[in-house]
Formats: structure tokens, C-alpha cells, sequence
């Protein structure tokens, strides 16, 4: 987690706290699946949110943005109109939101929730050389917004080496360029399983991004990577060196699993909870207790010994 040191300039116009995740990712991280589960785990928490769709090729979601850039403009028009590509449609549309800022913020100030949910593009480059989503979301903190990003990353990254690094660096470059409160998180980590057989290391390992000279051997002694020895190796130098990254696992299709995420973003944000959703989380927590000492009594009633 990487804490904002800018300066925050509270807004009075709002009679309370603003609340914001940034969910970012690659795409087919899940960053649509997770606003939307998210969405319905927090309604369980009597937690009221806003959905903001801010991809404009999102054509495929499974919510209902009350917030929808796609009604500014979107990709598919603008690569019309300019014979772009779509990455560099995509960062058009981004440029003109930032242009557009004013418009965001009607919409957001016409929300009668304090708490958004931002489905953001996919494209990498956003979050780690184009500064338009940075400055947006800037602008969105001087106005007294506590936002935390959140930054979804496939958990098949971790099946091999190279792949794991090259999320380290990307995790450590978003987190440094978009300069905010941040959660890195491993999503779809359900499917770890068929992993498995793959992952040299424990899962505590990738979560807390352990002692990564034992990841560097690994991948040196792989096809061609010897050449590359002394690159690998600086890599890994800088990423210990800021020992700024770490991940939390994410099953969208586990309460517990969200619960436990909540709980890590809200500290982030520092979002504070009223009484009827302390009630709420308390039950929730009660009931995933419950679960899991059931689940130990199955596998003692199959194996004493465990």
C-alpha cells in the first residue's frame, strides 16, 4: 500500500465524507466482475454506492453505471471520426474526460451516495506513462474525495517467474505515477488451483513478496534468460529497494473474500463505517466463522488427524 503525501483540500460543499475505489487493471484482470460484486456485497453491508463507469469501450457490463463516460464519448466513435487505433482512441477519450472535468463532476455531485465505485480502462499506459488518469483523479482528491486504487492483477502471473516480475513492475510503476492510497490485489485467486502444480512457492509468498533472490535463480536457470542475468537482477534490486508492493487474494464469488478486501481498502481510504453496517459486517464475520469451523469439523469427520 502506498500512502498520498499531496495535500488534501476538504470540499464544504458536501455534508459528508466522498468515498472512491479506482479499480485499474490489465485487461481480463476482472475489473467489470469486481465492480459489480463489490456493488452487491456492499448493499449487504447497507453500504449505498455509485457505479461510475469511466471505460469508454465498456460494452459488456453486468451492472448499471449511474455514471457512464460512454455517454461523453466513446472509443468506437472516435476511432471513426479520427482513424485512430484504439489504443490511441483510448487515450484521446481520457485526454478529453480530463478536458471535460467539469462534467465528471456534475455527475458525481448529482450521485445522492458518498461512496463510488470507478470501473476504469484497461490500457496500461494510462497508469504508467499517460498522466490524464492522473490528473483526473488529482483533481478529485484537492476536492476532498478519499480515494484508494484499486489494482487488479490475474493471479496467474504467479505460474511463472517472468511473468510475476514483470506484475511487480507494473505494480511498482502504477503505484509511483498515479501517486494515491493503493491496494494491489491477485484477483480470480479461486482458480490458483489449477496453478498449482506450477507455483514454485507458497501462496504467502506472492501476497507478501518475499525474499525474491530465491524467484531471480529460478528464472535465470530458464531457456535464454542467462544472457539477461545482470538486467533480472537489477529489476529485482529496485523493487526490494522500494519494498513498496505486496497483493491481497481476491474470490469474487466469496463474501469472505470481499469482506477481507473492505476491511484493507477501508483502512486505506479511511473510510468509517456507521453503526447499522458495523451490525452488518459483524454478522457477515460471524457467519464466515461459522463457515469455516464447519468446514474443519467435515474434514476432521473424514480425517481425524487433521
Amino acid at each position: 500500500m502506498l500512502a498520498s503525501n499531496r495535500t488534501v483540500v476538504p470540499n464544504l460543499k458536501y455534508s459528508k465524507p466522498l468515498y472512491a475505489q479506482l479499480v485499474i487493471g490489465p485487461p481480463g484482470s476482472g475489473k467489470t466482475t469486481y465492480c459489480h460484486n463489490m456493488n452487491e456485497f456492499l448493499k449487504k453491508l447497507d453500504r449505498k454506492t455509485t457505479i461510475v463507469n469511466l471505460d469508454p469501450a465498456n460494452e459488456q457490463m453486468m451492472y448499471e453505471p449511474s455514471i457512464d463516460i460512454m455517454k461523453l464519448v466513446t472509443v468506437e466513435d472516435v476511432m471513426e471520426h479520427y482513424h485512430l487505433g484504439p489504443n490511441g482512441a483510448l487515450m484521446y477519450c481520457m485526454e478529453l474526460l480530463e478536458q471535460n472535468f467539469d462534467w465528471l463532476l456534475e455527475q458525481l455531485k448529482s450521485s445522492p451516495f458518498n461512496y463510488f465505485l470507478f470501473d476504469c480502462p484497461g490500457q496500461v499506459e494510462l497508469y504508467t506513462h499517460h498522466r490524464s488518469m492522473a490528473n483526473i483523479f488529482s483533481k478529485l482528491e484537492s476536492l476532498g474525495y478519499h480515494l484508494c486504487t484499486v489494482h487488479l492483477i490475474d493471479s496467474h502471473y504467479c505460474s511463472e517467474p517472468a511473468k510475476f516480475i514483470s506484475t511487480l513492475m507494473l505494480s511498482l510503476n502504477t503505484m509511483l505515477q498515479m501517486e494515491l492510497p493503493h491496494v494491489n490485489v491477485l484477483s480470480k485467486a479461486d482458480l490458483l488451483k489449477q496453478y498449482e502444480s506450477k507455483l514454485h512457492f507458497n501462496l504467502d509468498f506472492y501476497m507478501d513478496v518475499l525474499d525474491l533472490g530465491n524467484l531471480l535463480q529460478l528464472l535465470d536457470d530458464e531457456p535464454g534468460m542467462k544472457k539477461y542475468a545482470k538486467l533480472n537482477a537489477a529489476i529485482v534490486s529496485m523493487i526490494e529497494d522500494y519494498s513498496l508492493v505486496s497483493f491481497q487474494p481476491l474470490d469474487c464469488s466469496s463474501d469472505d473474500s470481499l469482506l477481507r478486501l473492505k476491511n484493507v481498502i477501508d483502512k486505506t481510504n479511511g473510510y468509517v463505517y456507521g453503526a447499522a453496517e458495523e451490525k452488518s459486517i459483524n454478522t457477515l464475520l460471524a457467519c464466515a466463522v461459522g463457515a469455516e469451523t464447519q468446514n474443519e469439523r467435515s474434514k476432521k469427520d473424514v480425517d481425524p488427524y487433521v
